[in-house]
């Protein structure tokens, strides 16, 4: 098994890179597996659930943020598409 990306919990809609990933990439884990659609970085996210746009994006069995846009299966997960539901609200 290649060792890419790592699922972090059963409930999660991405995945975690462990190395980089090039476009085209077969990315296998824990449930499945998935096309890269993009070059994806050591430490982002690889979108292994279709999300709709304002649809939650799922990590560590949490919602970290929402889609701003709609994310497929195999796209990659970042500032480009993800707005946290935390950063806005949180103050010193």
């Amino acid at each position: 098994m290649n060792k890419k990306a790592l699922l972090l919990h059963t409930n999660d809609n991405c995945i975690v890179a462990l190395t980089d990933i090039r476009k085209g990439d077969a990315i296998l884990y824990g449930g499945g597996e998935v096309i890269a659609s993009a070059d994806i970085a050591l430490g982002h996210k690889l979108a292994i659930a279709d999300i709709a746009a304002g649809g939650k994006v799922i990590k560590y069995g949490a919602i970290i943020g929402s889609a701003t846009v709609a994310i497929a299966r195999g796209d990659h997960i970042h500032t480009q598409n993800l707005a946290s539901d935390y950063i806005a609200g949180f103050h010193h």
